[in-house]
């Protein structure tokens, strides 16, 4: 009951509220309700107000990058002059496509990888978009799937590509399809480039990158290509070891590098594919849908040479290969780097294109550098430490092998006499050629400068036309740059490129008047210098028989019909049977104990008999060494000349003695197709004779008792002139037998590694008659026998000492 009252005492409430509030709202009068209208229409009016304030004051692209330097090109990019950030503008129709990367090496250190002129990445970039971010994305162009093939549904199965690294869209207008990118953070790591390398404990380091002293320096845009150059500042609070006088600060090193993206040519381009009896820098891919035991479609990197008439014998070309030189080229040297260009054109003609390569100066008052990849620049400086004489890379269409752009960089210190003397005193074994990673560039170079200085000191006796120094230095530069410009139009080196002339024959003036000593530019090649001392002729100043080959095959045109060009193509390779068109580059080039196998690749070994040259050279080296006071030694002056040229005789003494140990254990390598009538094999071991030889040779000029007397007049006079304190640690007296036991190692490390020695046994089964045994009774005939029953000089005690060392090593 008291449950029953509570409930209707709590409804009786509830109506009583109910009936207050409806004679309330009841009251309301009129003006009220048009006060709370009106109030209501101002509420509605504010609030239009402020949402057209927002829709004014909406952020737009235009809004963002107001007051930024805008670049337009290939890509729109701003940058912000004041903080140095840099924002990119994507269209949606750049999303998902293809473009080249390419970084450069503006300015940097040869301490360091970074060198100025030194090329770095040439990539294919893609831009892709992922959940609010852009993806810059390396993709992989190194496998090909026949489209007609159901397996190229799979082509990307176990195949990567790099995601470079990812950024936030600041702004996406939809309207115009657009992308604003914040890509200031991206670059200033080494997402796009990797600049920091592990080194060797001995070697100078880099150290960490600095992200807040890492800038942006330029930004650039053309039709083509956008380039943005950063300085990378490294810091390093504790190096290990120093980078040397063009260092200021071994804690602190900055390195200058340039981004490029580029178009993708679009043009009527069409790759062609590698030959193996032939040498070109090639884009390497593998077709994984095709049954054949060499399944590669390696691309030829060439440029896209096409005639203004093809019906024409001889035409220009639509678009030729122009070269600026540099306003940095010196006033003397300018007409022999011309020449070194256009010698090349010779080649051309003979393939129906006039004038495919011209060469201009850059003027004083440009507006661009050698950094604009528009330009194919032949550029100029003088480092403290040059690690080349050239170097001429180039850049490529990674799909196609269509070269883009090409620099070629040259350096001042060959010409003169800063000649790298402790490096050459390094080098006498050859170890040096071992650790170098020569895939990578061309070193054309610091031995290059050991030719030229060995010419100067037969400077007096030369006979050249106008009686001075310059003539020399004339051929050199051309020499030098024609072999540059060689490898910007794809060529590879070629080691068997010396096989032409006979030692007789490259000493006849009559037959090397026209400036051809050897087959082909892309050799390494010393001074030519005849016993005699009445040459004409010392460095090639025109292009060889094999680079005519190469470049018919690389640039002559196509045929319409795939089966027609194939051919073609196959019947211009099948004349690598051709001896002036033998053929070896860096990975089969006997440049050091065990490496390569054909005694014929090799560099510096001038002349189709190596052996007869190399010791010609050591007659030369001799008679030099026993005229050398009388030569250098003037009063009023040091001794450091003198020293230098010593120094000198020793470099080129090595190279002689290691192009004739390469002969014992050799096998020569053809590499021409089977023909079904063919009686000779691919893989042919060097003669007995000449194995034979070799070793005469050796025991004679190298490690005879009296192999070195000629030089023993010298050794009280070689003293170096002081510098401060730079010979601290160090003593002054000459290092005679370590020097000459350099070279003598050099020799005795061929032939007693295991390589060589497993080759000369394993060659006995397909027709080597030089055994293992004979080789052995030989060399240690040779460094014993002269000893015997009289007194042993302490040259041939170290030399002994040395050999049993090396054998123990061997058995160990």
């Amino acid at each position: 009951m008291i449950k029953q009252l509570y409930t209707f005492f709590i409804l009786m409430f509830f109506l009583l509220i109910a009936g207050l509030s409806i004679e309330a709202q009841e009251e309301i009068n009129e003006d009220d309700v048009a006060e709370i209208e009106t109030a209501t229409d101002e509420e509605s009016s504010n609030d239009n107000l402020d949402q057209s304030d927002t829709e004014e004051e909406e952020e737009t692209i235009a809004s963002i990058v107001e007051g930024l330097t805008n670049y337009q090109g290939a890509f729109d990019l701003y940058h912000d002059e004041d903080s140095g950030d840099v924002m990119m503008v994507l269209r949606g129709d750049q999303l998902d496509q293809e473009y080249i990367y390419f970084s450069y090496a503006v300015n940097g250190l040869v301490q360091t990888p970074f060198f100025r002129g030194g090329y770095g990445s040439n990539r294919i970039i893609s831009f892709r978009e992922s959940y609010g971010q852009i993806e810059f994305v390396f993709e992989n162009p190194s496998y090909y799937f026949d489209p007609e093939s159901p397996l190229s549904r799979a082509s990307n199965a176990n195949i990567g590509y790099g995601i470079l690294g990812s950024v936030s869209i600041v702004l996406h207008d939809e309207e115009e399809d657009l992308y604003l990118l914040d890509i200031t953070n991206l670059l200033k790591s080494e997402s796009l480039s990797q600049l920091s390398y592990i080194n060797d404990d001995d070697s100078f380091s880099l150290g960490g990158m600095s992200p807040s002293k890492t800038k942006v320096t330029s930004v650039r845009s053309y039709p083509e290509n956008s380039d943005i150059r950063l300085e990378y500042t490294f810091d390093n609070p504790v190096p290990r070891n120093g980078g040397g006088s063009p260092v200021a600060d071994d804690r602190y090193v900055s390195i200058f590098i340039q981004h490029s993206f580029i178009q993708m040519p679009e043009d009527d381009f069409i790759p062609r594919l590698t030959d193996h009896r032939m040498g070109y820098f090639a884009n390497e891919i593998t077709d994984l849908t095709q049954d054949d035991p060499t399944p590669y479609r390696d691309l030829v990197e060439r440029w896209n040479l096409q005639k203004v008439n093809p019906l024409a014998e001889l035409s220009p070309p639509v678009e030729p290969i122009v070269w600026w030189i540099e306003n940095t080229t010196p006033f003397e040297f300018r007409e022999a780097v011309a020449e070194g260009v256009l010698a090349w054109n010779t080649a051309f003609e003979k393939i129906g294109f006039e004038n495919a390569i011209e060469v201009r100066v850059q003027p004083d008052d440009a507006d661009w550098d050698a950094g604009d990849i528009r330009y194919n620049v032949l550029s100029w400086s003088s480092s403290p430490f040059p690690p080349f004489s050239g170097y001429g890379p180039s850049f490529s269409n990674p799909r196609t092998g269509q070269i883009i752009g090409a620099d070629i960089m040259l350096e001042y210190a060959p010409t003169l006499r800063r000649v790298q003397y402790q490096r050459i005193l390094d080098n006498l074994d050859g170890s040096l050629y071992a650790e170098e990673n020569f895939e990578a560039y061309c070193t054309y170079a610091f031995d290059k400068q050991i030719s030229l200085a060995f010419g100067r000191i037969f400077q007096p006796e030369l006979r050249i036309d106008n009686g001075e120094e310059e003539a020399v230095l004339h051929q050199f530069i051309v020499d030098l740059v024609m072999h540059e410009v060689g490898h910007t139009l794809g060529l590879a080196h070629n080691f068997g490129g010396t096989f032409l002339l006979s030692p007789e024959e490259s000493y006849d003036n009559s037959i090397i008047s026209e400036g051809v000593l050897y087959s082909s530019v892309m050799d390494y090649t010393d001074i030519h210098i005849s016993p005699a001392r009445d040459n004409e002729q010392f460095f090639n100043t025109a292009v060889g028989p094999y680079d005519d080959w190469v470049i018919e095959y690389a640039y002559s045109e196509s045929l319409a019909d795939p089966t027609e060009e194939a051919n073609r193509l196959n019947d211009i390779a099948s004349r690598s049977s051709l001896s002036e068109n033998l053929f070896g580059t860096d990975d089969h080039n006997m440049r050091a104990p065990g490496w390569g196998s054909d005694p014929r690749i090799q560099w510096y070994d001038m002349t189709n008999d190596p052996m007869q040259y190399a010791s010609d050279r050591i007659g030369l080296i001799n008679d030099a060494s026993e005229d050398l006071l009388n030569k250098f030694l003037r009063e009023g002056e040091s001794y450091h000349e003198l020293r230098d040229a010593y120094i000198v005789l020793l470099g080129q003494f090595s190279r002689a003695a290691n192009t004739i140990v390469k002969f014992i254990g050799g096998v020569e390598v053809h590499r021409g197709l089977y023909e079904g009538d063919q009686t000779s094999s691919p893989l042919i071991p060097t003669s007995y004779e000449d194995q034979a030889r070799a070793m005469s040779l050796l025991d004679e000029l190298v490690f005879a008792p009296n192999a070195f007397d000629a030089s023993n007049e010298l050794y009280d006079y070689l003293l170096a002139d002081r510098r401060l304190w730079n010979l601290y640690g160090f003593t002054e007296d000459p290092k005679i037998r370590e020097w000459i036991l350099d070279i003598q190692r050099g020799v005795l490390q061929h032939l007693l590694n295991p390589r060589v020695m497993t080759r000369i046994s394993d060659s006995m089964s397909y027709g080597n008659d030089y055994s293992l045994n004979e080789m052995m009774e030989s060399l240690t005939n040779a460094i014993f026998e002269d000893d015997i029953r009289g007194e042993v000089n302490l040259i041939r005690q170290s030399l002994q000492a040395l050999y049993i060392d090396g054998i123990r090593l061997y058995f160990e």
